[in-house]
Parts: C-alpha cells; structure tokens; sequence
C-alpha cells in the first residue's frame, strides 16, 4: 500500500491533489486542520492535512454502466466515511458538511467524557451521599463545595474509618456547621409588627392563620390582624372567618394613612400579623405597590412565603424582586405536596436567608413547624440527627 501526506488550503483542493497523485482508488486514512507559517506563534495560516493511501491494483469484477443525466455532477456529491478497512472510493464532501461532521463528533465525544466523569467523580460512599443530594435539588455549587470539605477529612482517615456511615455523619455534622451561621426558628416577638409577603398561590392567608393560632393558643399573646389583600374578597373573607374563631380582632387597610391608623389602634397588642396580597412575582411594579400600602419603615419584621412546589430558580428570582424590602427570614409552604426540600438547604447557604417555619398541609393550627436545623437537615437527608 501507497501511503503519502497531503496539505491543502481547502479539503476541495486537497482531494483534486490526491485524484491527480493517488487516482480515484485512493481511500483516505486521516484527516485534521492545522496551522503552519507564522512567526513566533502569530501569522498563522490554518490548513488541512490529510493522509491518504492506494493499494495495488486487483482484479475487479466489471460494473454495470450507469445511466448518465442531465444533473450536474459537479455541484452534488454522495457523502462516504472512506476507511482503510473498506477500501471506499473518494467522493468529494463539502465544506458545510465536514464541519456539520466534526461538530458531531465533538459532541459524542464530549458526552462519553461526561457521562464517565459523572460515574466516577467520587468515591461510592461520597457519590451516595452527592446522589442523595442531587435527588433532593441541592444545586451544583453547594454539592461541590460540600463534597469537596468532606473529601479533605475523608483522606485524612485511615482505611478502617472510611466507612459509608462515616460519610454521612459528617455530611451531617459539616451542613450543621454552615446552617448556624444563620437565623433559623420562628418568630421572637422582639418586634411588634409582622409583614407577610410573598407570589400569589403559596398559602399566605392560611400561613397567617396557622401563625395566629400558634401564638394565641400556645404562646397566649394578644394577636391582631391587618390585612391589604384587598385584591380577592375571598382572602379577606376566609381571615376574617379565622379572626373570628380566635376571637381577634381584623383590620382591612387600603392606603399608607389606613395602615398606620391601625397599627395605632392595635399599639396594646403583642402581636400585628399583616397579610399582603399576592401578585405576579414577574412585576416590579408589585413590590413598588406594596411599600404604598405597607409600611415597612416601621419597627417590623417582614418574612418572605416561598412555595416549596416552585422551582428553586423561581425561588430565587422571587427573593429579587423583593430586594427593595428587608426580608428578615423566608417561610417554607406546602412540603406535604412535593418529595424535594433542597431549597431548605438552597436558600440559606446560596441566597442567605434563614428559614422561620415550615407548613406541612392545610390544617389549622397544626400543620406548621418551627425550622430548626436538625430538622431541615432530617428532610432533606432523610437521616435522624446526624445517625
């Protein structure tokens, strides 16, 4: 077999070279751009280089004489793969079509090269722990960083100590250390009023029931309510009907001047829980309104209600548009109605905000839990204090 290199400025012009060297019997074994010329790494000229063979002439069967047409030969090509094995006679690609192949190809290989990193990526207690994770929508970011402190310790250990339980405990034990740096818990009565905002359709009326009930039947405070959800007469309507069975009394307010007459009125009070009305979180507008109505200068804490049905980046384009006011900490609606509670884990350690409480279904006033980090940490670990 002949083998000889071709360079070319163009794949067009390198297979006329090899017709006029090699015939048309000639197969290609290889071919790659490459850059020549130039001085000290500039100037350079891309070319292509491309390395073909012939074999020695056999005997060949005679082939049937096909028909001629009218098409014009020259401007239509059928593509082949030549390879050495098959001995495939040359037929000229085009340009477009080449560069569509080698995008092809990187993409394969590209795929094999993440599809085997993601096999091996970690030790299998760490890629356990990381699938565990992953499962529960901990974003990337967090699971790097996470799995590679822990990487640190577990080189550390001695074969004997490398254990899957290990792993888990100080998985565990790490996040618990991150999560302090945070306020976690429900509310501390340290401030007087209590805002509540947060997008349409993440339970804020219901969430405020479920807040009066606890501080007036287990914390016997004196509570009362604001409402500015003037929006939907149902949602005033469904807070009254709770303002009555706790015997507290409802204020509805429908400008800056009604809502500090009220907070006046209520100054005796313990507790001020003031309900928002829900908009499209998409608004800017939104937030602008609320600060027409609420006043957030006042001596207050205001929480932010997040679904945990929502998608995390939903989440935090939330948090966002919010950025005009002070969120003091995030409350986590209908856990019962989803099987992923990453964003317990998301929220404070990426967004930075603690978490107040979580509600776990519709029931009033049971179905609402103080947020303390053993357990956020047994939700989204499915583990019991670190065991």
């Amino acid at each position: 077999m002949k083998v000889k290199k071709f360079t070319a400025n163009t794949m067009h012009e390198a297979m006329k070279e090899i017709r006029a060297q090699l015939g048309n019997d000639a197969v290609i074994l290889n071919s790659k751009q490459i850059e020549t010329g130039g001085f000290l790494g500039f100037f350079t000229k891309k070319q292509i280089e491309v390395i073909a063979a012939i074999s020695p002439p056999v005997t060949k069967q005679p082939r049937p004489i096909r028909k001629q047409t009218n098409i014009d030969r020259e401007s239509v090509y059928e593509r082949a793969i030549p390879s050495p094995k098959s001995q495939t006679k040359i037929e000229e690609p085009s340009q477009q079509q080449l560069l569509q192949e080698i995008n092809q190809l990187k993409e394969l290989v590209q795929g094999i090269t993440s599809q085997g990193k993601s096999k091996e990526e970690y030790p299998e207690p760490f890629q356990k722990m990381d699938n565990r994770l992953k499962a529960q929508g901990v974003t990337d970011a967090i699971r790097l960083q996470v799995m590679t402190d822990l990487m640190k310790k577990w080189n550390k250990r001695s074969l004997e100590e490398r254990t899957e339980a290990a792993v888990t405990q100080d998985l565990y034990h790490h996040l618990q250390r991150l999560l302090t740096q945070f306020d976690m818990g429900g509310l501390s009565f340290d401030k007087k009023v209590v805002n509540i905002v947060g997008p349409t359709g993440v339970g804020k009326t219901t969430t405020i029931a479920k807040l009066s009930a606890h501080c007036v039947l287990k914390k016997q405070k004196k509570v009362a309510l604001i409402t500015t959800d003037t929006y939907r007469i149902a949602a005033v309507e469904q807070l009254r009907t709770y303002a009555k069975i706790l015997k507290i009394p409802l204020e509805v307010v429908y400008t800056i001047e009604d809502f500090r007459k009220a907070i006046q009125q209520f100054k005796n009070y313990d507790l001020i829980l003031v309900d928002s009305a829900g908009r499209n979180f998409r608004n800017k507008l939104y937030v602008e309104e609320l600060s027409k109505i609420i006043d957030f200068e006042h001596d207050a804490s205001t929480y932010l209600i997040l679904s945990l049905t929502s998608k995390f980046e939903d989440m935090k384009n939330i948090i966002n548009q919010f950025d005009l006011i002070p969120i003091h900490q995030v409350i986590l609606t209908k856990q019962d109605e989803t099987s992923t509670n990453g964003a317990m884990l998301n929220i404070p350690l990426e967004l930075k905000k603690g978490i107040a409480y979580v509600t776990t279904g519709q029931n009033v006033p049971d179905d609402i839990v103080q947020a303390s980090i053993p357990y956020l940490l047994d939700q989204v670990l499915e583990v019991k204090s670190g065991e």
